[in-house]
């Protein structure tokens, strides 16, 4: 054989060789992410044509596939709407998945590894392959209470609900509002499709946002369990302690700003306990301790307290944030800090992971969504198993802190929360937005302190109530109660 055509040969060679390691590679390592792109129509064509596996509530399913009369022989519908939005997102053809949609995908179409058996199975026998189900941690009637809490203030409320177990992390409620109705963007009327999507997109109250893991806001005085924590861990004080109270807080160096208390009064003297300024909420007491703790160690705890991470699998989340990255805090801007105001920006389920994380004994559980998954045949493909997230403090501070919240409830500022028979544990807040704008209302709970079952977060954006009326332990806290109450069966 020549020389040139050796060379030819060889040549011809190489290219066979890298089309087919190419082809292997699209085939094998590249399949997982192809077929998981939103947008590719070849798996949406098949997956719109399989019967998909149905998200559940309990025993209930919130989203199913239902036969239909059209080419793609089934249609995505959901229970409940707008109710388990937030939660099951949604599944159409031309915007791809939102939600537990999305990030369950591979066992909802069939498609997980661990369903190539009944795969198989399913092509012997010449049947439609079949999704697996995804079972959540809901409590159905956590959700619909939160929902007509949030709905009770008027149709232009903006809100939103979170609850969990404080023993394991899973997440009993989540709510949001305004919400919108996914069974439109599962319609196989693709116009109609297109419509809603621009309307829902281009709405100013952004009902596709899910209000209580993604949007963070100034938490105000609820956040100053975080620093109520801070103090007990780092400065060594007990609740009979006394600290500063008084009508101002002022700041050396020549500094003209001074702290107040929400109603400009003196939060009962100028020396109060540690307990009865977290009773009656006192910002000159709460400014002063997160001076003197210090922006390092105010920071560290709140990241022990899950600022900072994203937690929960599942669900698209916002970190929450204690201040911007590589800020130094003079000391009226730590002091604001400390009662949640300044950069401090929190979303609903990072509060309920506060109160959560206190009521369970100073450890702060992972919050998870997905209880169980299931193949067709009801085999669990996987569980979820409580995992602790960090310990944000003793159990001796936890339980100190605990009783604080309780005496708060019984005698404070966050009374709407009580409960016969139950000792709850609550704080409220009312965070100052912008001048053109009314306060946010929050109200974070737990009970029955001794034996924890639920931990609550409530905020409220807006609402149709008068900028005099709006307080957290006003608007937040029944809803919060109500909430306590689904879950503890009262």
């Amino acid at each position: 054989m020549n020389k040139p055509i050796r060379s030819l040969a060889i040549a011809c060679l190489v290219m066979f060789v890298a089309l087919l390691a190419n082809a292997n590679y699209v085939q094998f390592v590249e399949a997982d992410s192809l077929n998981a792109k939103n947008g590719n129509k070849r798996v949406i064509n098949e997956e719109f044509s399989r019967d998909r596996g149905a998200i559940l509530v309990g025993d209930d399913p919130v989203a199913e596939s239902v036969r239909s009369k059209d080419e793609y022989k089934y249609q995505r519908r959901y229970t409940d709407g707008k109710l388990f939005a937030p939660v099951t997102g949604y599944f159409s053809y031309i915007f791809g998945r939102g939600a537990l949609e999305n990030s369950q995908n591979r066992v909802l179409s069939g498609s997980d590894n661990r369903l190539f058996v009944n795969r198989v199975v399913d092509l012997l026998s010449s049947k439609q392959p079949k999704g697996g189900s995804v079972e959540t941690t809901l409590d159905a009637r956590a959700q619909k209470v939160a929902a007509s809490g949030l709905q009770a203030l008027g149709e232009n409320t903006k809100g939103a609900v979170v609850a969990l177990d404080p023993s394991t992390g899973a997440v009993l409620a989540m709510v949001t509002q305004p919400s919108y109705n996914p069974n439109v963007l599962a319609s196989h009327d693709f116009s109609a499709v297109a419509d809603d999507w621009q309307r829902l997109t281009t709405d100013r109250n952004q009902p596709m946002l899910n209000r209580a893991s993604q949007q963070t806001l100034p938490p105000g005085s609820t956040f100053k369990l975080v620093t109520a924590a801070a103090a007990l861990e780092n400065l060594d004080i007990k609740p009979d302690d006394k600290v500063k109270a008084g009508r101002t807080l002022g700041f050396p160096g020549g500094i003209t700003y001074k702290l107040t208390n929400s109603d400009d009064g003196n939060c009962g003297g100028e020396r109060i306990t540690f307990e009865r300024a977290l009773n009656v909420s006192c910002n000159v007491s709460f400014g002063s301790l997160a001076v003197r703790v210090g922006q390092s160690d105010m920071d560290a705890q709140a990241r022990k307290f899950g600022f900072g991470t994203d937690p929960l699998v599942g669900l698209a989340t916002y970190p929450s944030r204690f201040t911007a990255e590589g800020t130094d805090l003079e000391a009226p801007q730590l002091a604001q800090s400390g009662i949640g105001q300044f950069e401090v920006a929190a979303t609903p389920l990072q509060m309920a992971m506060v109160a959560g994380g206190i009521a369970n004994g100073g450890d702060v559980m992972k919050p998870y969504i997905v209880k169980t998954m299931r193949a067709p045949n009801l085999r669990v493909l996987d569980e979820t198993e409580p995992e602790r997230l960090s310990q944000a403090m003793s159990s001796a501070n936890a339980s100190q802190l605990s009783s604080m919240m309780v005496s708060t409830v019984e005698s404070g500022t966050a009374t709407s929360a009580r409960i016969p028979g139950v000792d709850v544990g609550g704080k409220t807040g009312t965070a100052q937005s912008t001048p053109d704008r009314p306060p946010y209302a929050w109200f974070v709970s737990m009970a029955p302190a001794d034996d924890p079952k639920v931990a609550v977060a409530v905020v409220v954006e807006s609402s149709n109530t008068t900028r005099s009326e709006i307080a957290g332990g006003r608007l937040a806290g029944p809803i919060a109660r109500s909430v306590m109450e689904a879950v503890l069966g009262k």
